[in-house]
């Protein structure tokens, strides 16, 4: 909110200076992002009155004035804006004074031969908003020449662009603010009240519905006539303008005003306007919510189609407005406007949010009813607008009606229990120079009585520490409801720079959970396989089978939880592709959410994708793509669990349909499914435009983490190799195609008990000389002992025992 300090001046006592101020502010709690210091925008610039305009004698558009600043010599102007005339007062910037708004220094000139000594300012030149077109022309008469500008520009000010925290509702308005300046600098309060407003007439054709009291506690309706619309007084439109809202007419700006003063938000309807609409001349204002298939044009000129949640302003049942958001165009008031109905009102702050959001409309209005509007001064700020109607639209009173379903005044304050012992065991010692100390009971009271609570004392409990009831204002009700509110307060208002900085005397070393330093280490080695660490958002497009579909989405492309990471991965690959990026190498470690029937399901998973040619270099191929091949991919998760001592096995596997049903398997270990990994299946790398050889997997974290040795993998032990040679020993035979090689090794290692160093098939044939169905497989064993060197005698038994076991198991038949 931008807090105009001249304005702020009349309703409370501020000695500091605009940057004092500003740093008491923000220390308090409620941050000033910037500092308009406007006193600079026309330093140097005095009236003056054009004495004689002749037109230039070398340009058309030019003209050469004599302009008395009062210094006893007129200046000789060249000034290029067509409505400057002969005795008019105008704003001059004479030589030697620097425009920042236009970054100009004025130094005398000739402009097409004639000398210049100064400028004639438009108000843009000066920094303000305007619709004239050339320079300004001051409305007063007999104005002092030579005096300054800026008290009668509204440049004699200071503007503070000041941020107040989600629960301060009463801190966006200039008495909320003028509240807590005073507390904070002692500063005395000349807070305005409005006297009481004068009806001509107690009753009328005018009634009030309200059909959801709890949406709408509260509602002021005043008819108001002869009203004369016309531009607000220069006050007026200068406050608003250093606010940041731009004048319009005077009963507009006057609900603007009391919008800023109070935060409360008011509207003015055009009553013949609400008559047209409600097609008669009783009229009954409502508040209710939209039946379905309404709409609405609002002030900004857009019809909108309305929704089942937003609260609607009716007249004989008909939408004029959208209660506490905006008004309706049809009913607005203009230029022939000659009676108004003025509404202020309460609404309930979550009915609003509701039906601001629901729209994608956010006004100065509904900004105020989301934080919670003060319910104790709805009649204060509708008296100060009606006197403001009067006085400033000439308007007469003739009808109001009330409709107000509030609690009883009694219950707009609090009283909360306050110990002192607590305060200091919350908040510490405080900072009394050479030493420390605590609060004291003084301290408390004049701060709670400053932010305009009062404290009764209590009796003193068994600690014999002083207690209070403390009664909290109306206006602060809505954010001081428990004593840790009030202790907060205390610290806010002493200073938070005031209390000691005290540390822990004692600080123990952290450590990582054994989980997550596996993780961890996880992550090193996916990385050392050349695969980039990808991150995703959780929300995808809805449409899944057991997919989490969210209730409140914000957007209908993240409006439900992963089941799986693979879509995502997927994606990215596609997308780095048509970026030109190249095949994209990466993993992924995540949530993943699902449905069962008995609730949610979620689970961390690692997955990854493996795709195009991972050579740095193509000169060695003549530039031709080497696509990886699905050997080469499954040799990355392999050497992966490798490092994490893990025996994992794959097994065929044809569940998902996204996967190539001849290229995948799943993973196993210890009969745990771990996961799956292989080629996508081609239908779907045509739809997405992928190369060939795309590989991707996914594994339960969980499932990995509980296989793996954690110790072993965290501090490696030593294991002593072997000192002496290796006896090798080749095996060839034909074999079903149905036997899978990871069956033969089970087969060979468990028959060669503890001789066998390393199984590894070398060679594989299938076509001529092979029978049918079969493959020709040929298999390196090692042999190896870590005492001795084997001997002829030792080997040769143990590897017929591996040839009996393979014909005896799979019925092979042995070439060698």
């Amino acid at each position: 909110m931008r807090i105009s300090l001249n304005w702020l001046r009349e309703l409370v006592e501020i000695k500091l200076s605009p940057e004092e101020l500003a740093e008491t502010l923000t220390m308090a709690g409620f941050e000033v992002e910037d500092i308009e210091d406007r006193r600079t925008w026309a330093n140097g610039v005095v009236v003056g009155k054009v004495l004689e305009r002749q037109p230039h004698p070398n340009a058309d558009k030019l003209s050469v004035c004599q302009v008395d600043i009062g210094a006893g010599e007129t200046l000789n102007i060249v000034c290029g804006a067509a409505n400057v005339k002969a005795d008019m007062y105008v704003p001059v910037a004479t030589t030697g004074t620097y425009l920042p708004n236009i970054d100009l220094k004025i130094k005398p000139a000739k402009l097409r031969g004639v000398p210049s000594q100064g400028m004639i300012c438009s108000l843009k030149e000066l920094g303000l908003p305007t619709d004239v077109d050339g320079i300004h022309i001051f409305t007063q008469e007999n104005l002092p020449l030579g005096s300054d500008v800026r008290p009668l520009l509204g440049l004699d000010d200071v503007i503070l662009d000041l941020t107040a925290t989600a629960n301060r509702a009463d801190a966006l308005s200039m008495v909320g603010v003028a509240r807590e300046v005073a507390a904070l600098t002692g500063g005395k309060l000349s807070i305005p009240e409005p006297g009481e407003v004068s009806i001509s007439k107690s009753t009328g054709n005018f009634t009030l519905k309200i059909a959801d009291t709890q949406a709408c506690p509260a509602y002021i309706g005043t008819v108001i006539e002869q009203v004369k619309i016309a531009p607000s007084p220069e006050w007026l439109q200068q406050r608003l303008r250093a606010a940041g809202v731009r004048p319009i007419s005077n009963v507009v700006d006057i609900t603007n005003y009391v919008l800023l003063e109070w935060g409360q938000p008011l509207h003015a309807f055009d009553r013949d306007r609400l008559k047209s609409v409600a097609s008669s001349e009783n009229l009954t204002i409502g508040v209710r919510f939209v039946n379905n298939g309404e709409s609405l044009k609002t002030l900004d000129g857009q019809t909108r189609n309305l929704a089942t949640q937003n609260l609607l302003i009716t007249a004989n049942d008909k939408p004029v407005a959208l209660a506490g958001v905006m008004g309706g165009e049809e009913t607005e008031v203009h230029e022939g406007t000659q009676s108004l109905v003025l509404e202020a009102a309460l609404f309930d702050s979550v009915a609003i949010r509701r039906s601001s959001r629901s729209v994608g409309l956010r006004s100065e209005a509904s900004g105020r009813y989301e934080r919670g509007v003060n319910r104790a001064e709805l009649e204060i700020a509708n008296r100060r607008a009606l006197s403001l109607i009067s006085e400033l639209a000439s308007g007469i009173l003739v009808q109001q009606e009330i409709a107000d379903t509030r609690p009883d005044p009694s219950t707009w304050s609090r009283s909360i229990a306050l110990r002192l012992d607590r305060v200091n065991q919350i908040l510490g010692p405080i900072d009394l120079g050479e030493d420390t100390g605590e609060l004291q009971e003084q301290d408390v009271e004049r701060i709670l009585t400053a932010l305009g609570c009062q404290l009764t004392p209590s009796e003193e409990d068994s600690s014999h520490q002083p207690t209070w009831s403390v009664s909290v204002p109306p206006y602060r009700y809505r954010d001081l409801e428990r004593e840790i509110d009030l202790i907060e307060e205390i610290a806010r208002l002493y200073g938070y720079n005031r209390f000691c900085d005290t540390l822990p005397e004692k600080s123990e070393g952290g450590y990582l959970p054994l989980d997550e330093e596996l993780i961890r280490k996880l992550r090193a080695f996916l990385r050392a396989e050349g695969l980039t660490e990808l991150i995703h958002y959780s929300l995808v497009k809805p449409g899944e089978e057991r997919q989490i579909v969210l209730s409140n989405p914000l957007f209908a492309e993240y409006s439900a939880l992963r089941n799986d990471l693979i879509a995502g991965l997927v994606d990215a690959f596609q997308y780095n592709l048509e970026q030109g990026n190249g095949a994209l190498n990466g993993f992924e470690i995540g949530q993943i959410f699902w449905r069962e029937e008995d609730g949610f399901q979620e689970t961390e998973a690692l997955a990854g994708i493996i795709g195009g040619d991972r050579t740095v270099g193509k000169w060695s191929t003549s530039g031709r793509e080497e696509p990886i091949t699905w050997f080469e991919a499954k040799g990355i998760l392999e050497s992966v669990f490798r490092q994490l001592a893990l025996e994992v096995e794959f097994q065929p596997d044809r569940r998902d349909d996204r996967l190539h049903p001849g290229r995948t398997a799943s993973l196993w270990i210890r009969g745990n499914r771990l996961g799956i990994f292989g080629q996508l299946h081609p239908q779907l790398r045509r739809e997405k435009g992928l190369p060939d050889s795309v590989y991707v997997f996914q594994l339960d974290l969980d499932v990995l983490l509980e296989s793996v040795g954690q110790d072993e993998i965290l501090v490696p032990a030593f294991h002593p190799y072997s000192t002496y040679p290796a006896s090798d020993r080749d095996i060839a035979f034909f074999a079903p195609v149905k036997i899978s090689v990871s069956e033969i090794q089970k087969v060979i290692t468990k028959a060669s008990k503890d001789l066998l160093e390393s199984v590894e098939l070398f060679d594989e044939y299938r076509g001529e000389n092979v029978p049918e169905g079969q493959r020709s497989l040929a298999f390196r064993l090692v042999y190896r002992a870590s005492d001795r060197t084997l001997t002829e005698a030792e080997v040769e038994p143990v590897h017929n025992k591996v040839r009996e076991a393979l014909v005896e198991k799979f019925g092979v038949n042995l070439r060698s």
